[in-house]
C-alpha cells in the first residue's frame, strides 16, 4: 500500500519541499522530517496512516522475520487508532527535500502529533498509541 502510495505521490509532486497535496489516489500526503535527517515520515490520509524511517536502524536491532524478503528494522507505522507495529517494506520513507520538523516544535497532522527534539522523535495517534525513535534506542507503545 506505502510503495503505491509513495509512487504516486512523487508523481504527483506531493513529496516537493514536504508540501501538502492530494496525488493521482486522491490522499493528501505529507513528508516530514527530523533536523539531523536522520528520521524521515510520510503521512497520508487516505486512509490516516504515519510511517518513520530511521537511517541509522532501530536500536537494539529487531530480529528479522523470516516472512519479510525485504528490509527490515528501520521503519515503524501506525493507523489512525491502535498500535504501532514494525514495517517490511522495500522502500523507504526518508525524502530529502521533505520539510524539516525543528527540535521542539510539534507536527500536528491529521489524528497524529510528532514532537522532535535532540533526543529523538516521538509520535503518537488518536489512542494514544505510537513510539519514540532515536540513534540509540526505540519504544513502541
Amino acid at each position: 500500500m506505502l510503495r503505491a502510495l509513495l509512487a504516486a505521490s512523487v508523481v504527483a509532486g506531493a513529496l516537493v519541499l514536504g508540501v501538502s497535496t492530494s496525488g493521482a489516489t486522491g490522499a493528501k500526503v505529507v513528508a516530514f522530517k527530523t533536523p539531523s535527517g536522520n528520521i524521515g515520515c510520510i503521512y497520508s490520509d487516505g486512509p490516516a496512516y504515519l510511517r518513520c524511517d530511521i537511517r541509522s536502524g532501530l536500536k537494539p536491532r529487531p530480529p528479522h522475520p523470516q516472512d519479510c524478503g525485504e528490509d527490515y528494522g528501520d521503519s515503524v507505522s501506525m493507523n489512525r487508532t491502535g498500535r504501532a507495529r514494525l514495517v517490511c517494506h522495500g522502500d523507504t520513507a526518508l525524502e530529502p527535500s521533505a520539510r524539516v520538523v525543528a527540535y521542539g516544535a510539534t507536527l500536528r497532522v491529521g489524528p497524529f502529533k510528532c514532537t522532535s527534539r535532540t533526543m529523538g522523535l516521538t509520535c503518537s495517534n488518536a489512542s494514544a498509541h505510537g513510539w519514540f525513535l532515536s540513534r540509540g534506542s526505540y519504544r513502541l507503545f
